[in-house]
């Protein structure tokens, strides 16, 4: 049997430090065997990570120019929140520790989202949805 598959989104930052705490105060956590002063392995899930890179490091990958996000959007990297109590809890953290909300909240009953720019202007939409409406379409 295989492993289940995994994820890491690479996303350039500005200012490594402080991405760090800005995650950190959301309740998150880094893998410290791959997290150094260039880049730091942030943690979502057992499969799901971010690899928060600084620029310099982020141009060891790619020839391309790095996305201004404050301008255009990169992606829109999407985190599933276990309530609507959590989606309130994590972007209202997020407000608190910089972030932007760039966006009213999203209710459509069976399913509620909120949006947030972070300190990187990275776009992340936290969301719940209720198992037993989606299941009955």
């Amino acid at each position: 049997m295989s492993q289940p598959q995994m994820i890491f989104v690479n996303l350039p930052v500005k200012d490594l430090d402080a991405a760090k705490a800005f995650w950190e105060k959301l309740g998150y956590s880094f893998n410290p065997q791959f997290t150094d002063d260039t880049a730091a392995c942030l943690v979502f899930s057992d499969t799901i990570f971010a690899m928060l890179l600084t620029e310099a490091k982020f141009k060891e990958f790619t020839s391309k120019k790095i996305a201004d996000t404050a301008r255009t959007a990169q992606g829109i990297f999407a985190l599933s929140a276990d309530s609507r109590e959590r989606v309130d809890e994590l972007v209202d953290g997020a407000l608190a520790g910089g972030a932007t909300e760039p966006r009213p909240a999203m209710e459509y009953g069976f399913m509620y989202g909120r949006t947030f720019e972070d300190l990187d202007h990275h776009l992340w939409e936290v969301v719940w949805m209720d198992p037993a409406a989606a299941r009955q379409g």
